[in-house]
């Protein structure tokens, strides 16, 4: 299986250029707006690095927890916003949030999630609860940026209990 790392342009680089082609179609644009908003994270996360002697800046990891973060804070806007009676501000927030979502990996869902599941409890041959943490701790390893954690513990627990 190819490393999809390498072929795919890093995460940081991706930003920069899709911003660039944002700007050039519409600098006002809410796809340019959005991804200003999170290269300005980034860098504050580098600048953040920079201060404790990490020179290079921050990697991929980094950026998707930030990327993470944001879309988080966007659906919680959201929600407040809607509940506030103010529908154009929340479709707003579900806008960025979208389009923040497009540089996180596609997280593991429906069938590829119970795969993934049962995949981990054959191999560490789990039998019971008391092997719960041991397919958790597999599962976050393997898969700790795609995976919802409360899924996965919900269908391990049904299929060790």
């Amino acid at each position: 299986m190819p490393d999809t790392e390498t072929q795919l342009p890093k995460l940081r680089a991706r930003l920069e250029m899709d911003l660039a082609k944002a700007e050039a179609c519409s600098e006002s644009g809410v796809q340019a707006a959005t991804l200003r908003l999170v290269l300005c994270a980034v860098h504050d996360r580098d600048a953040d690095a920079r201060s404790h002697d990490h020179c290079e800046g921050c990697d991929d990891a980094v950026i998707r927890d930030v990327l993470d973060l944001m879309v988080r804070q966007r659906e919680e806007s959201a929600s407040r916003y809607e509940s506030a009676g103010r529908i154009e501000m929340a479709d707003n927030e579900r806008d960025e949030a979208e389009i923040i979502r497009r540089y996180l990996p596609a997280p593991l869902d429906g069938q590829a999630l119970n795969e993934a599941v049962s995949d981990v409890i054959e191999e560490l041959d789990a039998r019971s609860l008391k092997d719960l943490g041991r397919c958790m701790n597999e599962l976050k390893s393997r898969y700790s940026d795609r995976i919802d954690a409360r899924k996965a513990g919900k269908l391990v627990k049904s299929a060790l209990g």
